[in-house]
């Protein structure tokens, strides 16, 4: 009988002694930077190019495809130099902004805007 108490107490004891335990490991503790930091978020892009030739838009289609930059493209060199291959690039910048569900309108006569799927670009509608 006594063995049996004595092993009902180890029983009991060893919860405790756990309980002590956690205790002890409860009042040290490890931070966990759980919130990202300004330099881990995704940041949008704003960035320039110049059209000079048909195989500068190799450049702008691949960061459109990235999805985090909006192209502010300057096609007047291209318009100055051979306006067939200035079409031709708008075309196929335009197929690309529909392809990646982004948006493309004309900002004055020497740029263009190309933006990916999350933004969309304003414009305003003549009413007469």
């Amino acid at each position: 009988m006594k063995d049996f108490f004595l092993r009902i107490r180890e029983r009991i004891a060893q919860p405790q002694e756990a309980e002590d335990d956690f205790q002890e490991v409860s009042d040290e503790y490890v931070e966990l930077n759980a919130a990202p930091t300004k330099e881990d978020r995704a940041k949008v892009k704003v960035r320039p190019f110049v059209m000079e030739e048909f195989e500068d838009i190799k450049e702008i289609l691949d960061v459109l495809r990235e999805g985090s930059t909006i192209a502010l493209v300057n096609i007047r060199p291209l318009k100055d130099k051979d306006l067939v291959e200035l079409k031709r690039a708008v075309s196929k910048l335009r197929k690309t902004c529909e392809a990646i569900d982004g948006d493309i309108a004309g900002f004055g006569e020497d740029y263009v805007v190309a933006v990916p799927y999350f933004a969309r670009i304003h414009r305003n509608s003549i009413v007469e």
